[in-house]
């Protein structure tokens, strides 16, 4: 790791390029808490952390009493070569985040991603994520399922009224299982309560080939001051 590398707070103006252009998912999520890894002043990294949006999730890591402390670690993204790079950067970003928290975050298995750098962080692995299905609309399959299911926000039957608005073009397609990891922070009391109250199985880590899917670069941005 380079020596001049550090880690930052940053704007919405600084990630938003990175997440909507690079990261494979081409959506800006929930963020609460965004990072920038630099390198001599040049963002060469963006993590952005956000309150997932689904509160079963967030109650079915620990339990009610720990919900309000939920955070998924929801975009990574880094453009440099740098030896062990992606877990220097995640690991200063714990240190900056709220205490105490609990920290989720997913490797997806249709890209083929194990999710090294979480396991180089020292994250529990909880297994994969249960078995879902995305909303589709045939010839915008590039929006996300959450985008397309939010067209049907308010109505009283969501299906029947995707249904009715776009016919045969409406499908349901299999959503891919993610590796799924969590990080607890806080005091050490506080972790040993967390981590009791984890209702996921803790799981050997998985091994495998992982790949790095090749994103359009992003214009190199300075640090502003």
């Amino acid at each position: 790791m380079k020596s001049n590398m550090t880690v930052d707070r940053i704007s919405r103006q600084d990630y938003l390029l990175w997440v909507l252009d690079k990261h494979y998912a081409h959506r800006e999520p929930p963020v609460s808490f965004a990072f920038g890894l630099f390198d001599k002043n040049i963002l060469c990294g963006v993590c952005t952390f956000g309150v997932p949006s689904s509160s079963p999730l967030r109650r079915g890591i620990c339990g009610d009493k720990y919900e309000g402390l939920v955070f998924e670690l929801n975009r990574l993204v880094i453009e440099t070569d740098a030896k062990n790079a992606a877990s220097f950067f995640v690991s200063r970003c714990l240190l900056m985040m709220p205490r105490p928290s609990i920290i989720i975050s997913y490797a997806d298995t249709e890209h083929r991603h194990i999710g090294y750098v979480y396991q180089a962080c020292n994250f529990i692995y909880t297994g994969l994520s249960a078995k879902r299905t995305d909303w589709k609309i045939r010839g915008l399959e590039h929006l996300h399922g959450q985008t397309v299911a939010d067209i049907s926000r308010g109505e009283r039957d969501r299906v029947g009224y995707m249904r009715r608005k776009f016919g045969d073009s409406f499908y349901l397609e299999g959503r891919s299982r993610k590796h799924r990891y969590v990080y607890f922070l806080g005091s050490k009391k506080e972790t040993k309560q967390m981590r009791i109250a984890l209702r996921y199985k803790i799981e050997p880590y998985p091994k495998g080939d992982s790949i790095h899917y090749n994103a359009p670069r992003v214009d190199v941005q300075a640090r502003m001051f």
